[in-house]
């Protein structure tokens, strides 16, 4: 006799296989620019699903380790990262996944090449779009706001592309007292000269094996809460390579990013320089978090688009009941609503990559930037539950196979959950965007931006998804316009959000269908979007006894 034995999921080629990336590009980009950028996402395409996907698995167990002592008793805090994260280093500095921003070769579509080679790498890099996320920030940040000292010395080797000299950066806000919330922050800054000695406890450092930081802390004297917060620039070692009055505590013990280290620190007159004066923190920091939301909103759509593509394949490998899984009209209808909501997420993201490129290459007016305020939070929050959801029923869609840790499959959902906490929580950049959206012209600049892109769907297949995209929109411009109590508008602000996310999406990926059409590549979007109607756009709800079902049910028991 012998024994049945299931075919495991086999990755295609993350670029040829990928049909959406491929039209998004040929849509937005020029043909020239098109062509010079191709045969590099090619390559990395074959790379992402064929050698680094091979060693993710291989590597499966290992995680980065924390040295605090050398064999003689001195105290070293070094992290040793995986051999894939040396290996993602490597590529990333080979590829510019930070250079290609500031080197701006191709205007302002440097972003979107930038970006699609990072959607084709991530999946397979164990996390690594991470320290590069707050690299590509600090050197936003330091270039928006630093004096020409911090940007001569720092910028060039952020945006690098020879492994031996790129640094990374960290981003160091979070303490043990709040995480959105640094008004509580600890960490005091003891002017030594020119500059600043820092002291006090990081509770979470995402990169803590890069070379400099980007920190808030308050200097001496400086009044409590958020005002009195200062950003300093810090180098993680001092020129003889010993630690910077820095002591790594502890790795944090994850859910999942499990190959990313995030430490506990302790600075014990750690030497920094302010980067933008001596106030004026969390001001100073908004180049960088709008810089990390947008790859957070980029790595969401790569999560996604990895987790549909290992459950289609798998679902032509996988017989049940007589026929393959793609075969069965239920599992087809499940594959269906999960690729619809990737297609959108997808163009939500690159969509708030193409606005950033705009900006940063002197290529938008001031209501484009006013868009930008308005769409980073929207995707990001947006794209961040998708991810989620999405790895959620890719797993399912493997039966118990996607509950078994060798498969590999466990981690997509592990990972993709960090995607709503990190960059701020669904709820926090609810509230941002509700602030974004009351400055002047911000919400009719997301109108207009929604019914310009339903405007061009004009097939007749795409009027259920312009009727349902419409009708949101007509009940968010409503909420936002209601007048409501504060507490009745800031109760809403994850509906309306998440309403007006989806509401974009869905109106860009009308858009992108009618493109395919027009230029026959087939209904493939266009009945993405119809799908991603019937899934749900508008979650407003009835308003109105909102606080008081809210109080009964937290209180429970007690109510």
């Amino acid at each position: 006799m012998t024994a049945f034995l299931q075919d495991p999921p086999v990755l295609p080629h993350a670029f040829d296989a990928d049909p959406l990336l491929q039209e998004y590009l040929a849509r937005t980009l020029p043909p020239d620019v098109l062509s010079a950028i191709s045969p590099e996402l090619r390559e990395l395409g074959a790379l992402a699903s064929g050698p680094l996907a091979a060693q993710q698995l291989a590597e499966r167990l290992v995680e980065p380790a924390l040295v605090q002592w050398d064999p003689w008793g001195r105290r070293v805090d070094r992290i040793e990262p995986t051999p894939l994260w040396r290996e993602a280093a490597r590529l990333a500095a080979r590829h510019g996944l930070v250079a290609a921003a500031y080197e701006r070769h191709h205007g302002p579509h440097s972003r979107v090449h930038q970006m699609a080679m990072v959607y084709l790498l991530e999946p397979s890099m164990d996390v690594y779009a991470c320290p590069l996320a707050m690299t590509d920030g600090a050197a936003r940040t330091l270039l928006d706001l630093a004096p020409g000292a911090l940007v001569e010395r720092a910028v060039p080797r952020l945006t690098s592309r020879d492994p031996a000299r790129m640094w990374t950066s960290g981003q160091w806000m979070t303490e043990r007292a709040g995480g959105s919330d640094v008004s509580g922050t600890e960490t005091v800054a003891r002017r030594d000269g020119e500059a600043f000695r820092l002291w006090g406890t990081k509770w979470f450092s995402s990169a803590t094996t890069a070379e400099m930081a980007l920190a808030l802390a308050r200097p001496e004297g400086n009044p409590p809460g958020s005002a009195g917060l200062a950003l300093f620039y810090l180098e993680t070692r001092g020129p003889d390579g010993a630690a910077n009055g820095i002591l790594v505590n502890r790795l944090k013990d994850k859910l999942g990013t499990r190959k990313l280290p995030t430490a506990e620190l302790t600075l014990e007159g750690a030497l920094a320089h302010p980067v933008a004066g001596t106030s004026g923190g969390v001001r100073a920091i908004t180049p960088m978090l709008n810089v990390t939301r947008t790859w957070n909103a980029l790595v969401a759509a790569a999560y996604m688009g990895r987790a549909v593509a290992l459950a289609r394949d798998y679902a032509g490998r996988r017989r049940a009941f007589g026929t393959p899984l793609r075969a069965r009209p239920l599992h087809a209808d499940t594959l269906a609503g999960l690729e619809a909501e990737r297609e959108a997420g997808f163009l939500l993201a690159f969509r708030a990559v193409e606005l950033l490129g705009r900006a940063e290459a002197g290529d938008a007016d001031p209501g484009v930037r006013t868009l930008l305020r308005a769409v980073t939070p929207l995707a990001k929050l947006t794209t961040g539950k998708q991810a989620v959801a999405v790895a959620s029923e890719a797993v399912e869609a493997f039966g118990g196979a996607g509950y078994v840790e060798d498969t590999g499959l466990p981690r997509l959902l592990r990972d993709a959950q960090v995607l709503p906490i990190w960059e701020g929580t669904t709820n926090v950049l609810a509230l941002e965007a509700q602030r974004a959206l009351a400055t002047e012209g911000a919400a009719e600049a997301l109108a207009a931006e929604i019914q310009e892109r339903l405007s061009q769907a004009r097939d007749p297949s795409l009027r259920p998804a312009m009727q349902a995209a419409t009708g949101a929109l007509a009940r968010a411009r409503a909420a936002l316009a209601g007048g409501e109590a504060p507490e009745l508008r800031e109760a809403g602000a994850r509906r309306l959000a998440l309403t007006l996310g989806r509401t974009l999406a869905l109106a860009h990926l009308a858009a992108h269908a009618q493109w395919a059409l027009d230029a026959g590549r087939g209904r493939r979007a266009a009945a993405a979007a119809r799908r991603f109607a019937r899934n749900g756009v508008d979650l407003l709800g009835p308003a109105g006894e909102d606080l008081e079902d809210s109080a009964l049910l937290v209180a429970g028991a007690d109510a």
